[in-house]
């Protein structure tokens, strides 16, 4: 008997009809992918199962007994645990405090902590899942803090695992960690389901494979069914080309040159420590390492007024330290931020602004000095996109409301259409489809056959590996070795990311 079935759930939203008489079931002890392009209806189909959304029409069915899920609570009492891209934890409380939040144990009015504690370590124990309970969880890395989130679902007794985007943000080596949690869990008989873009892990841990598009089941595959090829196919609506074609290139003049930059954090912490490189016009310089080694710093000194404790940063040989962010774009340099929700995006604003940010103080989008042309803001924001298949009812939607994908994508069409002498793209498919992946990958391409110099930063090596001119493996805040693209190989590359060739 399925231990979860979703059956003909109708879910619309004004002007897009978000799932569309889906029907889904899980079985005990099995990894059930579901994947589809950015705004496909997965994370809706989800936040209905969670209780965060109240279906048109369908039910929801657990084991042998039907359930109206009213708010996460009660999906919780059900047996259903979700771990969201973007976590949910307090930064300054402890791991422990994070995990037993909302279902603490007090006697005589006191917190008691002993027996959360032994509980937590068993499950911890069970699952492949060690994390410093007393740490903060603001000091722990990313992987250790999608752990936590874990044993929160856990901790509750969660039956049904669900967990949206989990490798988005973990190096190789994490999402490995994370699929021997999998494999742990399933041997208990839970059921996950599993959100993903990355069709190599989807193809690699996967039992079954469901695939929605424009929020309707194409297809159900077994895991011997199925090929990355395929499945990219029934997400789109047509074939898809994953394998980078890139043509050789003479790079042109240098445009960037970053010299012997050091940097503190506000913690005193040393986060660039002499990071040097140069990037030319129309080469693509990937960035690879273990996120954390300095790789977010070094962009935002380029990309805004950080003021480093020593070193230059120069553009076509003049040094743009001192110099505002709007100069910095006026010079050329344009920035697709890692986190598209903290610096990408005004999310409450409609597209059409979000489109024309950094561009909106000057003609045309300006009449008689400094008054904002809002009829050639929106004409703008309608061309492009169109331009860049944005997936959108309007120009005039609130950005926030875009799937993750398309908010990708309007970052991206607003970038490029600066026409930058500089594209500082950092983690720029992080969380976003294989369709939308393809069309980046193209515009960057675009970018360097244009003469542009692209630096790109990326936790996904094999996107450093097969877009990369010359590669730079970033440890402890440093450049410590340089790969030309086509030379470079995985397993080498990665031991420098860790370290464990950073002295030779």
């Amino acid at each position: 008997m399925a231990m979860l079935t979703m059956e003909e759930i109708t879910k619309v939203f004004p002007g897009v009809i978000a799932n569309d008489r889906v029907s889904f079931d899980l079985q005990p002890g099995e990894v059930h992918a579901l994947v589809g392009e950015n705004g496909a209806g997965k994370t809706t189909l989800m936040n209905i199962l969670y209780g965060l959304y109240r279906p048109d029409t369908g039910r929801i069915r657990i084991k042998d007994r039907y359930i109206d899920i009213r708010n996460p609570r009660e999906a919780i009492h059900s047996g259903i645990g979700m771990v969201h891209q973007h976590f949910m934890l307090i930064p300054p409380f402890t791991v422990l405090e994070n995990i037993i939040l909302g279902e603490e144990t007090h006697k005589y009015g006191v917190l008691q902590m002993e027996e959360p504690e032994k509980r937590v370590n068993k499950i911890m124990e069970e699952n492949n899942l060690m994390v410093d309970l007393n740490a903060r969880v603001e000091d722990i890395p990313v992987g250790l803090q999608q752990r936590v989130e874990i044993l929160k679902i856990l901790y509750r007794g969660a039956e049904i695992l669900v967990f949206d985007e989990p490798t988005a943000v973990l190096t190789p080596r994490e999402a490995g960690e994370l699929f021997k949690t999998f494999r742990e869990m399933k041997n208990q008989g839970k059921g996950i389901i599993f959100i993903s873009h990355k069709l190599d892990e989807v193809l690699e841990i996967a039992d079954r494979i469901t695939v929605i598009r424009r929020g309707a089941v194409v297809k159900t595959l077994d895991k011997k069914d199925a090929t990355k090829p395929l499945i990219a196919e029934l997400m789109v609506g047509k074939p898809v080309f994953l394998q980078v074609n890139k043509v050789e290139k003479e790079p042109g003049n240098v445009v960037l040159e970053v010299e012997n930059l050091v940097l503190t954090s506000d913690r005193g912490h040393k986060v660039l420590d002499g990071a040097t490189l140069s990037l030319h016009e129309g080469e693509i310089y990937g960035i690879a390492g273990v996120e954390g080694n300095g790789q977010t710093e070094l962009v935002q000194a380029i990309a805004s007024n950080v003021n480093p404790d020593s070193g230059d940063i120069r553009i076509e040989g003049r040094s743009i330290l001192g110099w505002d962010v709007r100069k910095r774009r006026e010079a050329g340099i344009c920035h697709i931020p890692e986190d598209r929700h903290r610096y990408g995006l005004l999310l409450p604003f409609p597209l059409a602004d979000n489109l024309s940010i950094g561009m909106h103080h000057a003609p045309p989008f300006v009449k008689k000095g400094q008054v904002i042309d809002r009829t050639h803001v929106r004409a703008y924001a309608r061309k492009t996109i169109e331009a860049y298949d944005i997936r959108t009812p309007s120009e005039m939607t609130p950005a926030g409301t875009l799937s993750g994908g398309n908010q990708q994508k309007v970052i991206v069409a607003r970038e490029m259409s600066f026409g930058p002498k500089l594209l500082l793209a950092a983690q720029p498919t992080r969380g976003v489809d294989v369709g939308a992946m393809e069309f980046i990958y193209n515009q960057l391409l675009t970018a360097r056959s244009e003469g542009r110099a692209v630096l790109l930063v990326s936790a996904d090596l094999d996107e450093i590996l097969s877009l990369s001119d010359r590669i730079g493996v970033m440890y402890k805040g440093k450049i410590i070795r340089e790969f030309e693209g086509g030379k470079a190989t995985k397993e080498e590359v990665g031991l420098y990311m860790t370290g464990e060739n950073a002295n030779g």
